[in-house]
C-alpha cells in the first residue's frame, strides 16, 4: 500500500540490531520495576481468572467450580462465570498442561506489550523512519503511558486488554505491510478481548478502500485480498457468539450483565449518566493532588491526554492538518472513530476502577498510531515530542511506584 510505505527507508546498512535493543531496554525496565515494586517478573498473579477458567475448560466447565470473592465472577442459575471475553483463556490453556494454576501471566502481558512495540518499529521502519527515530517512537509510544503500568502484572483486566492492544496494533502495522488476510484475524481476535474494538473495522476498511481508489486499483483487485480475512472475521464471530449463547442464552452477551453489582445490587453498567463525571477526571483531571499537605498521584485516574500522550499528539496533528489543508479522508474517519470509541468508553461505570492514569484510555492509542502511518510527510519525531514523552514515561515511572494492584 503506497500511502503507508516508503521504499527508500534511511539508515545504516548491515544487520539491524535495533529490536535487540529495544528489548533490552524493555526488560531493564521492567526489572527495575518490578523491584521496586516487589513483584515478580515472570510468575503468576493473584488475579488469574483466565487461567482458572482454562483449567475449567479441561474439566469440561463452561463455568468456574467454585467463587472466587475477590474476582469479576458472574452468578448465573446459581454457577459462577467469567465475565470477559474468552480469547486469554484460549492463550492460557496449552499453558496449563506445563504450569497448572502457575501459568505466567506477569510474562504474557510483556511479551503483548513487547510483540506491539516491535511491530510498530518494522511498521514505521517501512514507513521511510530511520531506525533511531522508529526505535524512540514506538518505543515512547507504548511506555510513555497508562499501558506500563499493566505490564506489571498480569492480572484479568489487564491481560484481556494488553492482549487486544497487541493484536489490534498488530491488525494495524499488518496492513502497512500489505498483509490483508492476517490483518484482518487479528482484527477480529482483538474483538474477543475488547468488544468496544469492533470499531476499528471502520478506519481499517476505509483506508484499504481509499487507498487502493488513488492507486486505481479495479473493484475486484481491491475486494478480493480482504475475502480471506472476513471469512477468517466472521469465523471468529461466529464461534464467539456461540459460546456466549451456550452460556448465558445470547450471543451477545459476555456475562458482566450477571455481575452482582449490575444484577441486583442496583449499579448500571452502560448510561449517559456516567459520562459527565468521567469528563470531569479523564479529560481534565490532573494528575496530582494534595492531600494534608502532600502531594500525591491521583488514585482513580486522571485526564486521558496527559495519561496517553499519543492521544494528545494526535489531536495536535489533526488541528495542524486541518489548517494546512492535509486533512485526508482516511484521517478523518481515523480521528472520528477514535473520539466515537473514547465517548462510548466514557458509557461504562467505572472507565477502569482504581488505577494509574486512565486504563480504558489505552485501547484509543492504535488509532493515534494509525493515524502516524498516514502522515508519510513525517519521517521522524520532533524534539519537542521526545521530551513530551519522554518526561510523562519519567513520571509514569514514579506513579507506579504510588499506584498499582
Amino acid at each position: 500500500m503506497a500511502a503507508l510505505k516508503d521504499p527508500a527507508v534511511p539508515g545504516r546498512g548491515g544487520r539491524d540490531m535495533t529490536p535487540l535493543y529495544l528489548t533490552g531496554a524493555m526488560l531493564l525496565l521492567w526489572a527495575l520495576l518490578s523491584a521496586a515494586l516487589g513483584v515478580s517478573l515472570w510468575g503468576p498473579t493473584l488475579y488469574n481468572t483466565y487461567t482458572r477458567q482454562a483449567l475449567a475448560w479441561r474439566q469440561g466447565l463452561l463455568h468456574l467450580p467454585e467463587d472466587v470473592p475477590y474476582l469479576e465472577l458472574a452468578v448465573y442459575e446459581g454457577a459462577y462465570y467469567v465475565s470477559f471475553p474468552p480469547l486469554p483463556s484460549v492463550v492460557l490453556w496449552p499453558l496449563t498442561f506445563l504450569f497448572g494454576m502457575d501459568t505466567p501471566d506477569n510474562l504474557l502481558v510483556k511479551l503483548y506489550a513487547l510483540g506491539a512495540c516491535l511491530m510498530m518499529y518494522a511498521a514505521l521502519k517501512r514507513a521511510g523512519y530511520a531506525r533511531l527515530s522508529a526505535g524512540l517512537t514506538a518505543f515512547l509510544f507504548c511506555f510513555s503511558s497508562s499501558l506500563l503500568p499493566m505490564t506489571l502484572n498480569g492480572a484479568v483486566w489487564y491481560h484481556a486488554q494488553m492482549l487486544a492492544f497487541f493484536l489490534i496494533t498488530a491488525s494495524l502495522c499488518l496492513l502497512a505491510l500489505d498483509r490483508p488476510t492476517l490483518c484482518l484475524l487479528c482484527y477480529a481476535l482483538s474483538v474477543c478481548c475488547r468488544p468496544f474494538h469492533a470499531l476499528y473495522a471502520v478506519p481499517l476498511f476505509f483506508a484499504w478502500w481509499m487507498i487502493n481508489r488513488r492507486a486505481q486499483i479495479p473493484l475486484r483487485d481491491t475486494v478480493r485480498p480482504l475475502l480471506p480475512g472476513v471469512a477468517l472475521g466472521l469465523c471468529v464471530a461466529a464461534a464467539l457468539g456461540a459460546y456466549n449463547h451456550v452460556r448465558f442464552g445470547s450471543f451477545l452477551e459476555f456475562g458482566h450483565n450477571y455481575l452482582p453489582e449490575f444484577s441486583f445490587q442496583g449499579g448500571i453498567q452502560f448510561s449517559l449518566s456516567h459520562v459527565a463525571g468521567h469528563l470531569k477526571t479523564f479529560l481534565w483531571g490532573l494528575p496530582v493532588e494534595i492531600s494534608g499537605g502532600k502531594w500525591s498521584v491521583k488514585q482513580f485516574g486522571y485526564s486521558m491526554l496527559l495519561a496517553c500522550p499519543v492521544l494528545l499528539l494526535m489531536l495536535i496533528r489533526a488541528a495542524v492538518d486541518a489548517v494546512r489543508h492535509r486533512m485526508r479522508s482516511e484521517k478523518a474517519v481515523v480521528l472520528a472513530a477514535c473520539l466515537l470509541h473514547g465517548f462510548l468508553l466514557l458509557f461504562h461505570r467505572t472507565f477502569g476502577g482504581y488505577q494509574l492514569g486512565a486504563r480504558y484510555a489505552v485501547d484509543l492509542m492504535p488509532y493515534a498510531f494509525f493515524y502516524l502511518l498516514l502522515t508519510p510527510e513525517k519521517k521522524r519525531p520532533a524534539w519537542a515530542e521526545l521530551i513530551f514523552l519522554g518526561a510523562n514515561l519519567l513520571f509514569v515511572c514514579w506513579g507506579v511506584t504510588q499506584v498499582h494492584i
